[in-house]
């Protein structure tokens, strides 16, 4: 599966190079919805929230109303959580807080573990929480097994090729899938098709974001991919 991103920061969308640098800004969530109508789910953080600096959730909530949306952004309570689904998530996403065992199974109770996706975020060999801001001693491959019981999937970004458009790592990836049976979802430099087509290969999901908003990805051929009967789609970005 393909899956579009939109990312959230002062009430539009956004794409950021490594977690820091706005590299490219759309006032109309509405106008990327359009776009991405023929994909079947689509992924939102919200920016602000996974920083401390606020949230979106008007804006979540109105996305959320027009597509099959996986959330998340500064999700660290279960009544968090259970607010991203009461705006309308399909499934929230966590991150920092599949680090506390106590925080992570209040989320399990308010949501279920079938809701919920548990974010590994990779930059340096080592995972990093708080908004990629921090880094810890522990490698996504070793935690995906003890974390697999508690989602239904894992969103896995190698955030050293986050928004720079040179290509993702496949061999981490690799490793990623033979440490777990569960769906993963790539992100973090996915750039080309091959990249696209290598990942579906090693059965891995990918979540796009700046190859596609810059046309570096045509959507039309993303689209293809995921529904032959758009094949007359015309290029819109």
């Amino acid at each position: 599966m393909i899956v579009p991103c939109i990312d959230l920061m002062d009430g539009k969308v956004v794409q950021l190079v490594q977690g820091r640098d706005k590299a490219l800004e759309v006032d109309s969530a509405d106008e990327m919805l359009a776009k991405f109508a023929p994909f079947p789910e689509i992924q939102v953080i919200d920016l602000d929230a996974a920083m401390n600096k606020g949230s979106n959730d008007a804006l979540i909530a109105h996305i959320a109303s027009r597509a099959k949306c996986r959330i998340g952004g500064g999700v660290r309570s279960a009544e968090r959580a259970r607010a991203l689904l009461a705006q309308g998530a399909h499934k929230v996403i966590v991150g920092t807080a599949a680090f506390d065992r106590a925080v992570l199974n209040s989320i399990i109770e308010a949501i279920g573990v079938e809701r919920l996706m548990i974010a590994l975020d990779s930059k340096g060999g080592n995972v990093v929480v708080n908004g990629w801001q921090e880094a810890t001693s522990a490698r996504a491959e070793d935690l995906l097994p003890k974390l697999a019981p508690y989602c239904s999937g894992f969103l896995c970004t190698y955030v050293d090729k986050e928004g720079m458009m040179q290509g993702t790592d496949l061999d981490w990836f690799r490793r990623l899938r033979a440490a777990t049976q569960k769906p993963i979802t790539a992100a973090g430099g996915i750039t080309t098709m091959d990249d696209i087509r290598a990942l579906q290969a090693l059965n891995i999901d990918a979540a796009v974001g700046m190859a596609i908003y810059t046309g570096r990805l045509d959507l039309a051929e993303l689209a293809r991919e995921v529904r032959p009967e758009f094949g007359a789609i015309r290029r819109v970005l």
